[in-house]
């Protein structure tokens, strides 16, 4: 898959979750959400703020430094700081100002994809990404953030096979989950195997032999890596010290370690 079919579904997976919050009420948008102190407004708001900055990036990457440097000296205020830095100027807006927002920032975020070729890297907030993990990256928050609200509003989203990019980017995170928290990642491999949202496709990463192995449906399995489920509240299988591990601390996304929520 080239990076402009990765383009391709990052706007598609926008598009769902544009559709489920323009049917929210106003009362629906300040529901709290299973992220501390932030709001279903807030989540938007997020979205919002690091589309506007993806395209910053691959467009003008000086301006973009900038910009980094910035939310880098409000983390020094802890994640109040972060908060008002990223969500600040948007949390005085109405729903539909809001939404209007996240749509402009979403529209310049696919023009200046559409000017990648494969072989461009992007330079973000840690290493610089190459032009398709950089967009699964992007594709990999609007999902996890969208869940965040579809369970703060009761909503049901089923399950496409888009998915298979936030569980690629699950599995070549794990080595970045031991590192980001000071630890020596395990030589130990892991073998993989999720059955597609579709259910017809079985999509495996590792080798076949491992004795540590992971199993069952990719929905289940990118809820975990996301910090979005408990291990213990799905229907994964997990044979192996070193597989429970992994997904026990699994986070597929930048930033300081964080850990998902308890098991209900």
């Amino acid at each position: 898959m080239d990076v402009t079919a990765v383009s391709a579904d990052l706007s598609a997976e926008q598009d769902d979750l544009d559709e489920l919050v323009a049917d929210l009420s106003d009362e629906q948008w300040d529901l709290d959400t299973p992220s501390p102190r932030w709001t279903v407004a807030d989540q938007v708001a997020h979205l919002r703020y690091f589309d506007h900055v993806a395209a910053m990036a691959i467009t003008d990457p000086e301006a973009f430094a900038t910009e980094r440097d910035g939310l880098f000296a409000a983390a020094a205020d802890g994640d109040l700081g972060v908060d008002e830095f990223t969500l600040g100027s948007c949390r005085g807006l109405a729903p539909a100002e809001l939404l209007a927002t996240w749509r402009d920032a979403r529209g310049r975020l696919a023009a200046a994809a559409a000017t990648l070729d494969d072989g461009r890297r992007i330079n973000w907030y840690g290493p610089s990404m190459s032009a398709k993990s950089f967009l699964t990256a992007r594709l990999m928050e609007v999902w996890a953030h969208g869940q965040d609200i579809v369970d703060a509003v009761g909503a049901v989203r089923p399950a496409t096979d888009r998915l298979r990019h936030v569980a690629q980017l699950g599995v070549i995170t794990r080595g970045w989950s031991y590192v980001n928290r000071g630890l020596e990642p395990p030589e130990e491999d892991v073998r993989v195997e999720l059955t597609s949202p579709c259910g017809d496709d079985t999509w495996s990463w590792g080798s076949e032999d491992a004795p540590n192995r992971v199993s069952g449906p990719a929905e289940d399995f990118c809820l975990v890596v996301t910090q979005r489920r408990h291990l213990d509240d799905t229907s994964l299988e997990v044979a192996g010290e070193a597989a429970r591990e992994w997904l026990e601390l699994a986070q597929a996304f930048a930033g300081p370690p964080t850990d998902g929520p308890a098991s209900r």
